[in-house]
């Protein structure tokens, strides 16, 4: 009962942790777009869209349990990629703390982890809305 709660707990703050900056995104576009501008992200314009419709599909998926392996993963790899392009504390930027950017780029790391641990025990039984 424990592995059950404590599965469906974490899976959903995980899902969270992508849903709230997701739409974030959407309200702070303009402001996100320039960031990703500053750290010399390309095609900027598109990735922006696609890591917001990433982070609120592959956030509002894991708080339901559906496809919770496939989705963990996607969202993992949408994490290292994050952290390469847009932490990258090696780097310097005007105006932009790269202590900062270190803590930044070890917490996605644990959250790079976390998704990890999740997809691999994609069997132990969960509270979920949906068993696909």
């Amino acid at each position: 009962m424990i592995e059950q709660i404590a599965l469906t707990l974490g899976r959903c703050l995980l899902g969270l942790y992508f849903l709230l900056p997701g739409l974030s995104k959407i309200a702070g576009y303009a402001g996100t777009l320039a960031y990703m501008e500053l750290h010399n992200v390309p095609l900027s314009n598109l990735l922006l869209p696609v890591t917001i419709v990433l982070q609120v599909g592959g956030g509002l998926a894991l708080l339901l349990g559906y496809r919770i392996r496939e989705t963990a993963l996607l969202l993992a790899g949408l994490t290292i990629a994050i952290n390469i392009g847009m932490h990258d504390f090696w780097n310097t930027y005007p105006e932009v703390s790269s202590d900062r950017e270190t803590q930044n780029f070890v917490k996605n790391l644990a959250i790079f982890a976390g998704l990890l641990v999740l997809c691999s025990v994609h069997s132990l039984p969960q509270f979920r809305i949906s068993r696909a």
